[in-house]
């Protein structure tokens, strides 16, 4: 049975940035209080009107697959992850399809929102290990900036998040010992809502008694989308910021030492380690526990902040672009979110 390696890989940022001193505009912030909780100092937004998660996604598919040395008519299969596409339905694998202009190939949207890019990976291995493709396109994509709370009540959110794209292309190897060595994924819904965005959604007469008291049954029954959630800014985010991390920094190293253990491998082997880049301090945490050394662990949320799906793949690209990546190195991706759910990948290079 043949593994699946990473042919070639992009990232595409947006050319807006936009410091912790430009949130001062629309919220009582500053650098100081950003950089203490988050390690942030900066973040990329995409342009309101002229780029979505879908172009960003295609731009940095671009970069990849001309670096794996194929067209986008060798594709054979897409799996798209993000949490906000363009559109509520149909998901943005298949807009990214027709941008691209690739044959009538399968196209998957994946839903796990920080991990959704290791989940993307994950089934991608899965589908070149059975021989049913040979060249898939795994994209993680975000435009966080057109959906966050820009005021002072939403801060705790938006300030975290930015937008951007990455993508890789997956290819069956024969070589021993090279590529994905394994994947691990994992969830837990127990506390599903501690960060989660309840709005537009299904739910509403299960959450009626918690989140929607001000509203009357007919509303209820039969409004999706309305004024009162707009009024009462229910259409943002929601996020437990300490109970999120709490958890994180259990997950995280768990999941890495998993698929460490799985390989017959250790830490000291460990040539790179890739984290979701969700803040930094959860990533100096994780980093100190399993005692990295600072060459061993590669983060970019100072620049571009949490980016969700793309994060992994964006830190990626850039740590190979740097030389960061080699020939021979092994190299894990993690990723803890939303769920809540966490993954890890090891690759051989």
């Amino acid at each position: 049975m043949p593994t699946s390696k990473i042919a070639g890989i992009g990232k595409y940022l947006p050319s807006r940035v936009v410091t912790n001193n430009d949130l001062l505009q629309y919220m009582e912030t500053s650098d100081e209080w950003i950089q203490e909780r988050t390690g942030i100092k900066e973040r990329r937004y995409a342009h309101r009107t002229e780029e979505t998660t879908t172009t960003m996604g295609v731009e940095a598919a671009k970069v990849a697959i001309e670096r794996a040395g194929i067209t986008p008519q060798d594709i054979d299969f897409v799996v798209f992850a993000t949490l906000c596409p363009d559109y509520y339905f149909p998901g943005c694998g298949v807009l990214l399809q027709r941008a691209m202009k690739m044959k009538e190939i399968g196209a998957l949207d994946v839903r796990n929102q920080c991990s959704g890019f290791l989940y993307a990976i994950s089934v991608a291995d899965q589908f070149i290990k059975t021989g049913m493709y040979k060249n898939i396109l795994v994209v993680g994509a975000e435009k966080h900036s057109f959906g966050l709370d820009f005021t002072t009540r939403g801060r705790n959110v938006s300030v975290i998040f930015g937008d951007g794209a990455g993508a890789v292309v997956l290819q069956p190897t024969d070589k021993a010992g090279q590529g994905i060595l394994s994947t691990h994924l994992h969830s837990d819904g127990e506390s599903a809502e501690i960060l989660a965005m309840y709005n537009p959604g299904t739910h509403a007469n299960h959450w009626k008694e918690e989140k929607y008291a001000a509203f009357d049954d007919a509303e209820i029954g039969q409004m999706f989308f309305s004024h009162s959630m707009i009024d009462q800014g229910q259409i943002f985010p929601h996020m437990d910021g300490p109970a999120v991390f709490k958890k994180a920094i259990v997950k995280f190293p768990e999941v890495i030492q998993e698929c460490l253990h799985q390989n017959n491998c250790t830490t000291e082997d460990l040539s790179l380690l890739i984290p979701h880049q969700a803040n930094l301090r959860i990533s100096q945490f994780v980093q100190q526990k399993l005692k990295l050394r600072d060459d061993q662990v590669h983060n970019n949320i100072q620049k571009y902040g949490n980016t969700t799906a793309a994060s992994v793949p964006i830190a990626l690209c850039e740590a190979w672009e740097e030389g960061k990546v080699k020939d021979g190195d092994l190299v894990c991706l993690a990723a803890f979110g939303s769920g809540f759910t966490w993954a890890s990948a090891l690759i051989r290079w």
